[in-house]
């Protein structure tokens, strides 16, 4: 009896212990991917062209995670399924967003930026939706119109954004959005089963890496890093840190914790991204972007996976 009871005390203890491990990566994950808002905004402060700060941060991710391959001895599959997900990822997760992104941190806030990055869930749940992968719900499609009213509410108010341009690359981060939901939805259909999910980030950031490697020369937009680094090439290489870890923490989360507890990660990302612009840039917000904040959080909590999805 007291055996029992001894054994079902570990037991208790076990899995306290491990929901707080899970409660600790979702938290450190949130926190320093909302911290890239920021980075990507300092990066740009030394007129560094967008193209070749996209270009700085997936050679050194790359760089990073072949001496993780290399380390660990995985080797990189070069099967058709493979190359094409290299590929289409590397455009889509890379290559078009990330350079979107980086033209938009010297217009927006990072605080702002955090918030449109937030659109990536719902795209997401649309185009599942769209093509059946997902079953559309009214909860979930009402999370979806709250989004919609949550970047609205950054737009349209002219007394939302200090500079009223702003809005326009508001728009224009929105469409990086949906390059990044479009990319969920390539590895949802196409990644293959029980591989190394930081083998395949590899593979998608040496793919965008070759693809932006002849767009910096062609455009006579390379420049070399100051060394030492300087502030905006420190934080290149932090930015290239959470790049090389953030989608294999992400997929270590969803398997095992499973992806209903890992999507809270987006809510981490967000109010992380708006507390770090306030603490490194000072950032002061009108009513309308703390609504809008507010809106999209609610848009979070709505298109989320059920809990169903998690026992599937």
């Amino acid at each position: 009896m007291q055996d029992s009871q001894v054994s079902d005390k570990r037991s208790t203890a076990y899995r306290f212990s491990g929901k707080l491990w899970d409660f600790v990566v979702l938290m450190l994950l949130g926190v320093f991917w909302g911290l890239s808002f920021s980075l990507a905004r300092m990066s740009t402060e030394t007129g560094l062209h967008p193209l070749a700060i996209n270009y700085w941060t997936c050679l050194i991710s790359t760089l990073m995670l072949l001496v993780y391959c290399i380390i660990s001895r995985q080797r990189l599959p070069l099967q058709k399924n493979f190359l094409f997900l290299y590929i289409v990822c590397g455009i889509l997760g890379s290559v078009i967003p990330g350079t979107l992104y980086f033209y938009a941190a010297s217009h927006v806030s990072a605080g702002v930026l955090s918030i449109t990055i937030a659109t990536v869930p719902l795209a997401t749940f649309v185009g599942a939706a769209l093509f059946r992968i997902e079953k559309a719900s009214l909860v979930r499609v009402t999370g979806v119109f709250f989004g919609i009213l949550s970047i609205t509410l950054l737009v349209l108010p002219d007394t939302s954004m200090p500079d009223p341009l702003a809005a326009l690359w508001v728009l224009v981060m929105v469409v990086a959005a949906g390059c990044y939901a479009i990319e969920n939805l390539v590895i949802a259909v196409r990644m293959p089963p029980k591989v190394n999910v930081f083998v395949v980030v590899t593979g998608m950031l040496v793919a965008a890496t070759i693809m932006l490697t002849p767009i910096v020369w062609i455009t006579g937009t390379f420049s070399w890093l100051a060394w030492p680094l300087d502030r905006s090439g420190w934080a290149i290489f932090c930015m290239a840190i959470i790049t090389a870890t953030a989608y294999g923490g992400f997929y270590y989360l969803v398997v095992r914790a499973g992806p209903v507890f890992a999507s809270q990660c987006a809510y981490v990302v967000t109010l992380a991204g708006v507390l770090w612009g306030m603490v490194i840039y000072g950032e002061a917000h009108s009513a309308w972007v703390w609504v809008s904040l507010v809106v999209m959080i609610i848009a979070l909590s709505l298109v989320r996976p059920r809990e169903t999805a998690d026992t599937s």
